[in-house]
């Protein structure tokens, strides 16, 4: 009996102590925010490198920067742009893989690398055509430190550019900060974690990531970048209003608003969307595949420039509702004809729904999808219906 209770006891003492024995004192350790990764063109840096490591010509060398947060005490050796305002430093690094890079790394700054709380990796846009995301992004997906919550987003230009910033912020946490309202903006990509994005690239279907630019020198969301399925590389951009079109397709988002212009006054009408209902169901007659997608939403007069009539009469509510449909028809076309027709890419998912409803024809054309859908032919129905007019009258 008594040995029992010494045991329990025991276990107990265990079990308390258990939590202490993997801590880490954030003290010792420099937090990354984020990464960057660029494709290196340096010349001269590349053959110092190269002329370093025989093994290296004919490979790819990228730049790596991490984004560290300044905490009492931190110390590092080459920063770049640290000021007193500054709640960041960035310490770059070149190599042709990351975990040897980012040990290199280590050279330049005093304390342990530790990625557990980073919020996003931004790869460069030459380096995504270069290099599959599959491969530049390998580490990250096996690495037991990184979080699967991490965002990944793709820079049109120089992806370590978006982690400068002039402001007194950490450009890495005011990224993942304005993916938050993703929801309320059909303009914003649905995020695309580690976790997510691995199954992505399994699935072998083409798919959409966030593109980020500067802009008055600050980074700014602005549309998409296509990552082509098969090869898992960089394939082209998609701007603001082409991802807002495949928004309504898809029905990602609840809520946003659609600048139309009333045919009558000319004056533009805001229409702010407060539901979104879409529905992608393919058809088969005989050999030939169509989609037809249904879209309904209801939504509320935002702001209204029309200075004659009452906004309360039905004449004027259907020529809003027209206004406002006909702007989306555009916004649809617009985004169908840049990934149906120019980059010849499914990043909705008209694929997915084929294989729910024909799992025998998805079987058939799996392999070449993106090609076979090009060619098929899509038609949709729009209704857009005024619930609300705001506090007027």
């Amino acid at each position: 009996m008594k040995s029992s209770i010494k045991i329990m006891m025991l276990s107990l003492v265990v079990l308390l102590l258990g939590g202490c024995w993997s801590s880490k004192e954030i003290e010792e350790l420099g937090l990354i925010a984020g990464t960057a990764m660029d494709l290196e063109k340096d010349g001269e840096l590349k053959g110092k490198l190269e002329a370093d490591d025989k093994s290296l010509p004919n490979r790819p060398l990228f730049t790596l920067k991490n984004q560290f947060v300044i905490s009492s005490g931190t110390g590092a050796g080459k920063t770049e742009n640290p000021t007193a305002q500054q709640s960041y430093i960035n310490i770059s690094e070149t190599g042709d893989s990351i975990l040897p890079t980012l040990r290199n790394m280590t050279l330049k700054i005093e304390k342990r690398a530790f990625a557990e709380h980073e919020k996003v990796i931004i790869i460069g846009a030459d380096l995504a055509r270069k290099v599959s995301l599959e491969k530049a992004l390998d580490f990250f997906i096996r690495e037991q430190e990184m979080r699967p919550s991490c965002l990944v987003m793709i820079a049109k230009g120089q992806a370590g550019k978006v982690l400068e910033s002039k402001k007194p912020i950490i450009p890495a946490f005011h990224l993942y900060q304005i993916t938050q309202g993703e929801k309320r903006n059909a303009k914003i990509v649905p995020a695309m974690p580690l976790g997510k994005l691995e199954g992505k690239m399994n699935s072998g279907s083409s798919f959409l990531i966030q593109n980020v630019s500067i802009e008055g020198g600050e980074a700014k969301f602005s549309g998409a970048a296509i990552i082509k399925g098969k090869t898992k590389k960089l394939l082209g951009f998609l701007n603001e209003k082409e991802v807002e079109g495949l928004a309504w397709i898809a029905g990602t988002v609840k809520g946003g608003v659609i600048r139309s212009i009333d045919k009558k006054s000319g004056q533009p009408i805001i229409y702010e969307m407060l539901s979104l209902k879409s529905s992608i169901k393919p058809h088969l007659k005989g050999n030939q595949l169509s989609f037809h997608v249904n879209i309904q939403s209801e939504g509320r007069i935002a702001e209204n420039w029309v200075s004659s009539g009452d906004p309360f009469k039905n004449e004027f509510l259907k020529r809003a509702e027209t206004a406002a449909k006909n702007q989306v028809k555009q916004l649809i076309q617009d985004s169908l004809q840049k990934t149906q027709h120019h980059y010849k890419v499914d990043v909705v998912g008209f694929g997915n729904q084929l294989r729910i409803h024909y799992p025998a024809q998805w079987k058939k054309h799996k392999k070449n999808w993106d090609q076979t859908f090009s060619q098929i032919p899509i038609t949709y129905h729009i209704k857009i219906t005024i619930k609300d007019y705001g506090m007027s009258g």
